[in-house]
């Protein structure tokens, strides 16, 4: 162990020496790699402090406290949450109609309401919404229904997307081409009358013996607001291409855009106008 009185420095200027300045030290700091000395306890011998006659001086490694003190004030969140966290620049200023409408409710709350809903009309189709299946079943009603000339009628819980839209001709045009392709034909369904039990088996005989079904003609999908019909000539007197009809729009009011009813047949609906062509008071029409 090393006494501080061997050497002729004082105990308070050895604090303050590196190993390599140190007479006793410096041969043998020539040997190794400096490092930091730990903390040094050393007991204060001035005769002009009482005080620390009576106490122990603690030497720590302030100047490392002192850099942690300083990176602690520079990660300092301006939010006063506490140390280590980014204050992160948040812009509001990307959307000038928004802020415009927001600055209208303070001004004038009805105008405000008024931006809004003109705001949801023209960007509806950009705007997130939640799923638009419904959980209800969806109701099918018979209203004098001509299967050689009719409307089919359909009653939306909400106004439809485009991708809505899209999505019913789709299934309304892939309707339209099995049943015109003779697909729906009731009275050849060999399969699905035979037993389960068996091996299946078709009889092309029977097949091409069976009357002959076709979808004749269809006319376009019209769209008023939450409202939609379209025209169609089915010719024959088929109830299975009905059944297939309603299977698929069932599925796509659970999953896709609720459905509240389907009716079939009749020449009016409650809320739908004749004559209405604008798209500006929700009107479109889709080909099929």
């Amino acid at each position: 162990m090393l006494r501080l009185g061997a050497c002729s420095i004082s105990p308070f200027q050895c604090l303050h020496l590196t190993p390599v300045d140190c007479p006793i030290l410096k041969p043998a700091a020539r040997r190794c790699v400096y490092t930091r000395p730990p903390a040094l306890v050393v007991k204060a011998s001035t005769k002009h402090d009482s005080a620390a006659q009576k106490s122990e001086t603690r030497y720590d490694n302030y100047g490392e406290e002192e850099e942690d003190e300083e990176e602690g004030v520079k990660d300092f969140s301006a939010s006063g949450k506490g140390y280590g966290r980014r204050v992160e620049d948040t812009r509001y200023d990307k959307d000038p109609e928004f802020a415009d409408i927001v600055g209208s409710f303070v001004d004038d709350p009805e105008k405000g309401r008024s931006k809004v809903e003109d705001r949801l009309r023209k960007k509806r189709n950009k705007i997130l919404h939640t799923k638009t299946g419904s959980a209800e079943p969806m109701r099918v009603k018979f209203n004098k229904f001509d299967f050689s000339n009719s409307y089919i009628w359909f009653e939306f819980y909400n106004t439809p997307l485009e991708k809505d839209v899209s999505l019913i001709c789709d299934t309304i045009r892939s309707w339209h081409i099995v049943g015109r392709l003779g697909g729906c034909n009731s009275m050849n369904m060999q399969l699905s009358q035979s037993p389960l039990d068996k091996k299946p088996s078709y009889d092309a005989i029977q097949g091409a013996n069976a009357s002959p079904t076709t979808f004749y003609n269809i006319g376009d999908l019209e769209v008023q607001d939450n409202l939609a019909r379209i025209w169609v000539d089915i010719g024959t007197t088929e109830p299975l291409l009905l059944d297939i009809l309603i299977n698929a729009l069932t599925q796509i009011s659970s999953d896709y855009i609720g459905i509240k009813q389907l009716v079939f047949g009749g020449s009016e609906f409650e809320h739908w106008k004749e004559g209405l062509n604008s798209e500006d008071a929700g009107c479109s029409t889709h080909k099929i």
